[in-house]
């Protein structure tokens, strides 16, 4: 991960069920003009796993990238930079 603008770095954490997960999601360009959406995901402290997605156009994996982040923030996660703000 290179730790792009576009990154999107979300956390889960819930010590009552004993939870701590993160999610990060870019989009990459490919070799050949398309783009990849790239996610990945795992306890916060691992390595995780990653999921490379092919598309045609940045468009296309800007709207898979926005529908993915609507989902897991529904499921509790949040960015890491809104966990991080002094007021909370």
């Amino acid at each position: 991960m290179t730790g792009t603008p576009q990154d999107i770095y979300l956390r889960r954490i819930d010590p009552s069920r004993n939870m701590a997960r993160f999610y990060v999601l870019s989009i990459q360009p490919t070799l050949f003009g398309g783009s990849s959406v790239v996610r990945e995901w795992g306890r916060i402290g691992t390595k995780g796993q990653c999921k490379v997605e092919l598309l045609d156009d940045t468009q296309q994996a800007e709207q898979i990238k926005n529908s993915i982040v609507r989902s897991k923030r529904r499921r509790g996660y949040s960015d890491v930079t809104q966990d991080m703000s002094p007021d909370k």
